[in-house]
């Protein structure tokens, strides 16, 4: 559906400008297939950008999820502990292979997985003597989770971490980017991500066997014969070379679309300094946020809702979203089994995302932040 030219979405695609060079590329080799130098490069590239060992380009976040599960042995009658606080691509994976999520509820903070429910969670499936075969953990908007405390944890129970960083390429926690530090790190490059293959995902892990056998799942996991020889079951999910060409002029400018994204959160923060109403999604200290989407709760009390707000936003052509929806409270999962003190519940109840594109001019962003005010004026 077409929007009013002045429409105000909520993060766009934003091209870098030599995108169509690599793709161009593409049809000038005639690789238009699952092969070729677009592929490969981006791969690569994306390896030596995070710092791993090795990368598989695939077709979506989701499917690089269902992959790390597989190749870390996730099958029917395990559990997965999982964040609650997500988007459903995180959890569905682990229904993929017939597994069962277990739910970990947020910390105020991050708003990412909280440590002490994770501990509590670990310790009952201790006295059950079935602990989960992995752990599934979210970085919510690109800020990253309190890593220190979740590792120690997850390396006391000898539990390998699958680091659902779909939103948060760039981010680094300590230093160090996200999706290295787990056994495997999934990101996205869906339209609205931080940077973008129009549809698709990755796979990264400093276990190169690991990412060797993902890569082979994604190829309807044909055995090395010259005939179609199938031993195992596979898919089809490898990442296009056109896509993957998108992708390495993306990652060319992802640097700067961080600094971009980071500047649209500041200039919110401050041009909205005056409605104190609002408590921002700040970084603790060692926390660096590649600030994929701006947002905040609305203090308690107040007399305005996250969806009355968005209601009066979409009013004058500016897109926003609730925060995530608790997997907890999902049809679809609401009987797993869930730890925490619903922490998350209230950050649904009281967030809202701003527009947050790296390409926000700054006169479109004083009009959402004149829409907001007024809203809580009015």
């Amino acid at each position: 559906m077409s929007q009013p030219s002045d429409f105000i979405y909520l993060s766009p695609p934003h091209m870098g400008g030599s995108e169509q060079q690599y793709i161009q590329q593409a049809f000038d080799q005639n690789w238009i297939t699952t092969a070729g130098a677009n592929v490969n490069g981006f791969e690569q590239e994306l390896a030596t950008y995070t710092g791993v060992s090795s990368a598989a380009a695939l077709v979506s976040g989701t499917a690089a999820l269902h992959l790390a599960l597989l190749a870390l042995g996730v099958g029917p009658g395990d559990e997965v502990f999982c964040s609650t606080f997500t988007f459903v691509a995180s959890t569905n994976p682990i229904r993929y292979v017939v597994a069962t999520p277990v739910l970990i509820d947020s910390e105020p903070t991050t708003w990412n997985l909280c440590p002490t429910a994770l501990e509590d969670a670990f310790k009952d499936r201790q006295k059950k003597g079935k602990l989960p075969k992995a752990l599934m953990l979210v970085h919510l908007y690109g800020m990253p989770s309190h890593m220190q405390e979740i590792q120690e944890i997850t390396n006391r129970y000898g539990v390998p971490i699958i680091e659902d960083a779909a939103e948060a390429l760039g981010s680094k926690y300590n230093g160090q980017f996200l999706g290295t530090f787990g056994k495997a790190g999934v990101f996205s490059f869906n339209g609205n991500k931080i940077i973008t293959t129009s549809g698709g995902g990755a796979l990264i892990s400093d276990d190169p066997g690991l990412v060797e056998q993902a890569r082979w799942l994604s190829m309807q996991a044909k055995d090395n014969l010259p005939y179609y020889h199938h031993t195992s079951m596979g898919f089809n999910y490898r990442m296009s070379n056109i896509s993957a060409g998108i992708g390495r002029g993306q990652l060319e400018v992802l640097e700067k679309r961080v600094q971009q994204k980071r500047k649209v959160f500041d200039t919110y923060r401050q041009l909205l300094q005056d409605v104190e109403e609002l408590e921002w999604h700040l970084e603790p200290e060692g926390f660096y946020s590649n600030r994929w989407l701006s947002c905040f709760t609305i203090r308690k009390g107040s007399s305005l809702t996250p969806e009355a707000l968005r209601l009066e936003l979409l009013a004058v052509n500016i897109e926003s979203r609730p925060l995530w929806y608790p997997m907890h409270l999902q049809p679809l999962y609401r009987e797993c089994d869930y730890f925490g003190a619903r922490v998350s519940d209230d950050l649904f109840a009281r967030g809202l995302c701003l527009p947050s594109g790296s390409n926000l001019s700054f006169s479109d962003q004083e009009r959402v932040a004149d829409a907001v005010r007024k809203a809580f004026l009015s």
